[in-house]
C-alpha cells in the first residue's frame, strides 16, 4: 500500500521559527493538503496579545482611556510584571467594569463587578480550532441573574432588555428558522467554515533554520513557564476537584512546584520539598522543588494558575505565583535564570508514594516490572507471540480454586477492560467518577495523611531508569470487583456483598467503619470516610449533586461501583420495554469521558458485546492474577511500535 502522509507539530512553547521550520518538514513530507489544512486565522482581527495588552496599559497610564470593559481576562494577576498593570488600571480617569464568574484580582480594582453567566447558562456563537462557527445554547437559565458577554455589549449599546437568543437569531438572519433550529441541534453553521488556502511551507524556512542555529544554550539555568493541567492559567483554581486532581506525572495535588531532573537536583544539592529561590529579570519568587524523572538538565519547570489572592476560599494562598517571572514579551521560556536552594521546606501533597522509605521512585518502578503490574511488548514481539501478556502468568497455579462455591450467572455479567495502549494518563476518568458519585473533597492535610478519596487511582511508572526514562506508563486502579474478593470475607457486618450480577456492592447503612475490608484488599483501592468530608453548607453542592448516589457519611467505606445507578436506570427502561439491555447502553462514567476510548464496559454473558470481545482479546490479563482474586477489571497489554530511525 501506498505510505501515508506523516506530520509533525510543533508545540504552543515553541518560538515562532521552530513553527516555520516544522511548517516546511511538513512539506517536505507530503503533509500539506492531507494531514496538515491551511485556513485563514479564526481570529477576525488578529493581533499581537502581548504588543496590544503593553499598548493598553501605556494608554491606561496615559488616561487615554474613558471607558474599560474586562471580560474573561485577570490582567492584574497574570499580566507581565514589566507592565505593572494594577497601577495602569486604577487610575482616576477610566472608568472600570469587570465581567466576571469571580470578584478576582483585576474586579478588585474596577468600580463595577457584573457577575457572568457561565457559558452552560448562555446563549452565542464562536469559533472552534478548524474555523467552523459553533452556536451555544444554556443547559439551564442563570443561578444568580449572570450575564453573559453578548448580553453586556448589548446593554452598553442600548439593548438592555434583549434576550441572548433574540441577540444571537438577530446576529444569523441569514438562516431561516428551520436552518437556525438545525444549526442549534447540530452545535454548528454548515458550510460556515473558512475555505482552506494553497500555501508555501518552504517559504522562509533558511532564515527560520538560521534564527534557530543562532539560539545558543547559555551556561545559566532555564524556567519554562507552562500553563497548569488542572488549573489551567488560574481561571480554574477555585475548583476543588481540579486542585485536588492528581497531575498526571507528579502526582502531586493543592501546589505548583519547580520540576528539576535528577542531574540538576544533584548539582544544586537539593532534594524533593526543599525551597529554591527563583531569580529572573531582577524578580525572585520562593519554589518547593520536585525532582522529575526524564525533565531536562538545566532547564526548571514552573506551572501558572497559582498564588491566586482573590480567586475564593479554595484557590486563595495556594501555590506560588509564576507570573512575577515572565519575561517581556510573554514568552514561554526564561533564560538567565539563577537557581539558589534555601534550608527551608516546604510539605507537598502527593498521591504517590505514601508512607515510601528512601528512593521511592526508583522502587515502584522497578516492583511493577517485578511484578509484571503494566505488560508490554514490541510490535514485532507481539506478531510472534500475540499471548505475551500471560507468559508472565503463574504456572501451575489454578486461580479458580476456593472455599467458596461457584456462581451461575443467569441474567448479566458486568465486566471491564482498560487498554494500557490508549491509557494516556489525562486523568478525565478520575474528574468524570467524582462527580458522577459525589466524591468530596479531602483538602491538603487530609491528602498528605493519604486520605483522598478518588475511587479511581491512576498509577504512574517510569521504565528505562530514572536518569533518563525511556516512556512513563499510566494505569488506571479501580475496585477490581473480584469474583472471589478478599474484601466480601472480612467484613464483619455484611457491609460489602456480591450481586447476582457480578458486582462487589457496598451496603453504606451496614458499614461500621472496621476497615477490614481495606486492609485486605491487594488493590487498596477502597476509600474511608475519616471525618465529614462532604459539605452540607454551600448551597450549590446541593444542585451539583447526583441524586441517584448516596452521599456518604463519616465512618463509612465507599469504592467504585460500575457506576451501578447507571446499570438499575438502563434496567428500568429495558424491562419497561420488554427487552435485554443492550451492548453500549450502560456507559460508566469514566468510560464516558475517556478521550482515548480505553476503557470496555458491558455484559460478559453477551457473547456479542464489545467486552467479550475486548477479554478475547490476546492481550487481555488480570493485574496480581497469582492471588486468586479473579477480577472482573482487566487489562490489555501494550504493544509498541517505535521508529527505529529515531530510537537512541
Amino acid at each position: 500500500p501506498a505510505r501515508q502522509p506523516r506530520q509533525g507539530v510543533a508545540g504552543d512553547a515553541l518560538p515562532a521559527e521552530a513553527h516555520a521550520l516544522v511548517h516546511a518538514i511538513n512539506g517536505a513530507l507530503g503533509a500539506a493538503g492531507e494531514t496538515v489544512v491551511y485556513s485563514e486565522p479564526s481570529e477576525v482581527d488578529p493581533v499581537d496579545s502581548a504588543a496590544s495588552l503593553a499598548e493598553l496599559a501605556a494608554d491606561l497610564r496615559a488616561g487615554a482611556v474613558d471607558v474599560l470593559i474586562v471580560s474573561g481576562v485577570n490582567p492584574v494577576y497574570d499580566a507581565p510584571p514589566e507592565l505593572d498593570f494594577a497601577t495602569a488600571l486604577n487610575n482616576p480617569v477610566t472608568r472600570r467594569f469587570h465581567h466576571g464568574l469571580y470578584a478576582d484580582e483585576t474586579a478588585e480594582l474596577c468600580q463595577w463587578h457584573v457577575p457572568a453567566a457561565h457559558f452552560l447558562e448562555s446563549w452565542g456563537d464562536a469559533r472552534a480550532a478548524d474555523g467552523s462557527v459553533c452556536l451555544t445554547q444554556p443547559l439551564i437559565e442563570p443561578l444568580y441573574g449572570g450575564k453573559s458577554l453578548v448580553e453586556l455589549l448589548a446593554a452598553a449599546a442600548g439593548q438592555a432588555d434583549t434576550s441572548g437568543l433574540d441577540l444571537l437569531r438577530a446576529q444569523w438572519t441569514a438562516l431561516s428558522d428551520a436552518d437556525f433550529r438545525r444549526a442549534l441541534h447540530d452545535g454548528f453553521v454548515p458550510g460556515a467554515e473558512p475555505a482552506a488556502l494553497v500555501a508555501d511551507p518552504l517559504t522562509g524556512a533558511a532564515t527560520a533554520a538560521v534564527a534557530l542555529g543562532s539560539m545558543a544554550p547559555t551556561a545559566e539555568f532555564e524556567l519554562a513557564l507552562r500553563p497548569d493541567s488542572s488549573v489551567l492559567d488560574g481561571r480554574f483554581a477555585n475548583n476543588g476537584w481540579l486542585q485536588e486532581l492528581p497531575k498526571p506525572i507528579t502526582k502531586l495535588t493543592w501546589d505548583n512546584v519547580l520540576l528539576l531532573s535528577p542531574t540538576t537536583a544533584e548539582s544544586l544539592s537539593v532534594d524533593n520539598e526543599q525551597l529554591v529561590e527563583v531569580t529572573a529579570g531582577g524578580r525572585s519568587v520562593v519554589a518547593p522543588a520536585w525532582i522529575l524523572p526524564g525533565q531536562p538538565d538545566g532547564v526548571a519547570t514552573l506551572h501558572l494558575g497559582y498564588g491566586r489572592r482573590r480567586a475564593g476560599k479554595v484557590a486563595d494562598g495556594t501555590g506560588v505565583d509564576a507570573n512575577l517571572l515572565k519575561a517581556a514579551g510573554g514568552g514561554w521560556n526564561v533564560a538567565g535564570v539563577t537557581l539558589t536552594p534555601t534550608r527551608g521546606s516546604y510539605p507537598l501533597a502527593c498521591t504517590q508514594g505514601h508512607y515510601s522509605i528512601d528512593d521511592w521512585l526508583a522502587e515502584e518502578s522497578t516492583e511493577a516490572e517485578r511484578r509484571h503490574l503494566v505488560r508490554e511488548a514490541s510490535l514485532e514481539e507481539y506478531r510472534r507471540n500475540p499471548k505475551f501478556a500471560l507468559d508472565y502468568e503463574h504456572e501451575g497455579l489454578d486461580v479458580t480454586q476456593s472455599f467458596a462455591p461457584g456462581h451461575e450467572y443467569k441474567g448479566y455479567a458486568w465486566g471491564m477492560t482498560i487498554d494500557l495502549g490508549a491509557c494516556t494518563g489525562c486523568n478525565a476518568c478520575v474528574t468524570a467518577c467524582q462527580a458522577e458519585n459525589n466524591i468530596p473533597v479531602v483538602g491538603k492535610d487530609q491528602v498528605r495523611r493519604g486520605r483522598e478519596m478518588h475511587w479511581i487511582r491512576i498509577d504512574r511508572y517510569f521504565k528505562g531508569g530514572l536518569d533518563a526514562p525511556e516512556s512513563i506508563v499510566s494505569q488506571p486502579l479501580l475496585c477490581m470487583q473480584c469474583e472471589q474478593a478478599p474484601c466480601e470475607t472480612v467484613c464483619p457486618v455484611a457491609a460489602t456483598v456480591h450481586s447476582d450480577e457480578g458486582l462487589n456492592d457496598m451496603v453504606y447503612n451496614r458499614c461500621v467503619g472496621t476497615r477490614y475490608c481495606s486492609n485486605n484488599c491487594p488493590y487498596k483501592v477502597r476509600r474511608f470516610n475519616f471525618l465529614l468530608y462532604q459539605d452540607w453548607k454551600t448551597p450549590q453542592f446541593a444542585l451539583q449533586r447526583n441524586p441517584d448516589v448516596s452521599v456518604r457519611s463519616r465512618g463509612v467505606m465507599e469504592k467504585c461501583t460500575y457506576c451501578v445507578q447507571r446499570i438499575n436506570r438502563a434496567r428500568i427502561t429495558a424491562e419497561k420495554e420488554s427487552r435485554k439491555i443492550a451492548d453500549g447502553e450502560v456507559r460508566t462514567a469514566c468510560q464516558q469521558a475517556c478521550p482515548s476510548h480505553a476503557i470496555t464496559f458491558g455484559d460478559l454473558n453477551d457473547a456479542a458485546s464489545a467486552v467479550t470481545a475486548s477479554k478475547h482479546d490476546p492481550r487481555n490479563y488480570g493485574l496480581l492474577s497469582e492471588l486468586g482474586t479473579r477480577p472482573r477489571t482487566t487489562y490489555l497489554a501494550i504493544v509498541r511500535n517505535p521508529n527505529p530511525e529515531l530510537l537512541g
